[in-house]
């Protein structure tokens, strides 16, 4: 099963689409999520999260601040402020 995946920061969409992984640095470390992960709530610092898409694409984006939500193969990113990483 695929994750589906949202990335926002506090002005715009970052990046949305599906994956089969996402790295993430929290405040407790870092975080890897895959299909059927708990549901859960994390604090995001300052960082790379890191998406591997289904086909093997690594998205990277540069987030700064927020949160980090699962909740049935959805994940929702919502920095202060988030960059695609080119």
């Amino acid at each position: 099963m695929a994750l589906n995946v949202n990335v926002v920061s506090a002005d715009r969409q970052v990046w949305a689409g599906t994956a089969s992984q996402v790295v993430a640095r929290t405040v407790e470390g870092e975080i890897g999520i895959l299909s059927g992960h708990q549901p859960m709530l994390a604090l995001l610092a300052q960082g790379e999260v890191r998406v591997t898409t289904e086909g093997g694409e690594q998205i990277s984006v540069d987030a700064e601040g927020g949160f980090l939500s699962v909740d049935h193969d959805t994940i929702n990113i919502v920095a202060g402020k988030a960059t695609l990483v080119a």
